[in-house]
């Protein structure tokens, strides 16, 4: 697709619900290591596939994709519906700090921008939190059109970068409809300067409340940052997207709704029962052109 101004990129999205109970997180830095104390008698993958162009695909059956769960092919489902999710809910959260300075503007823009395209969401499922200094801030929570957008013009720029902080901080003020799809969108470049939380605990705290992350690169195009990884990670641990720079809010906000519409649900015996973490991939068994995007696992306690 080919568009004026940003044009963000979108990489897989990923997307998995399991049985679970007490949470143990890696290391600071690393990778989220996660351990769920209990017994999964049932995976279920929540995922949505595209095509060689990008598009989401709506048509899908059983038979046109396998699940590979650690080495195990896994082709017979226990049920396989679309996905349950009945409203969307959104939080923005927008990074002020000083490394995002150079292209602070145009990011306020792109925000603004993505407040006109927004009349589907109820204001009441639309939260805006932007980050610099020592804390986030909770800029407006529902009613955002009217609330946020003298707020948004007015922010100065500047000050360290507690970007994991501000996801933690994000992830605590989504609601608990289990019905409801929690997404976050980001704008960042990806450096974190003072954090107390790490990238662990971030993907934790959203993979908790079920949130999956819709980063945006704030980094030029011909610069890419260990920023750039972090964003991606954040992204493709919670089930959401990566873009990279250079696109339209309106494209934005289109794949959120094409991912939202047409989402699957399969589920399935746990083929093995070793404890630990089981990565998920879903593969195409007909068209090699089709791309699946869910979450990249789960995590499997045996009884105790």
């Amino acid at each position: 697709m080919t568009t004026t101004g940003r044009n963000w990129r979108a990489l897989p999205a990923l997307s998995i619900l399991a049985i679970f109970g007490t949470l143990a997180l890696a290391a600071p830095g690393d990778a989220p290591n996660l351990t769920y104390h209990a017994n999964v008698a049932e995976v279920r993958l929540t995922f949505s596939a595209t095509d060689q162009n990008g598009h989401a695909v709506s048509t899908l059956n059983e038979r046109d994709f396998a699940v590979v769960d650690r080495d195990d092919v896994v082709r017979n489902f226990q049920s396989f519906t679309r996905a349950a999710w009945t409203n969307l809910e959104l939080a923005m959260l927008l990074d002020a700090s000083e490394s995002v300075t150079p292209q602070f503007q145009q990011e306020i823009s792109d925000v603004l921008s993505l407040f006109s395209h927004l009349d589907i969401i109820p204001d009441d499922a639309f939260s805006v939190i932007s980050f610099q200094g020592a804390h986030p801030t909770l800029l407006c929570a529902g009613n955002c059109r009217a609330s946020a957008i003298n707020q948004l013009r007015n922010l100065p720029a500047g000050g360290a970068t507690p970007l994991f902080d501000a996801i933690v901080f994000a992830a605590d003020r989504t609601s608990t409809n289990p019905h409801a799809r929690k997404v976050l969108i980001l704008l960042s470049d990806g450096e974190d300067t003072i954090s107390l939380h790490s990238p662990a605990d971030a993907i934790a705290a959203s993979l908790a409340h079920d949130i999956q992350i819709y980063a945006i690169d704030l980094n030029p195009p011909t610069h890419r940052s260990q920023g750039t990884a972090i964003l991606r990670q954040l992204a493709s641990s919670t089930g959401g997207r990566y873009f990279g720079p250079s696109t339209t809010a309106n494209t934005l906000l289109e794949a959120v709704l094409a991912d939202f519409h047409s989402a699957y649900t399969v589920s399935y015996k746990p083929p093995a029962h070793a404890p630990g973490f089981h990565p998920v991939r879903i593969l195409p068994t007909h068209n090699l052109n089709l791309q699946f995007h869910c979450r990249s696992g789960y995590a499997y306690a045996s009884s105790r």
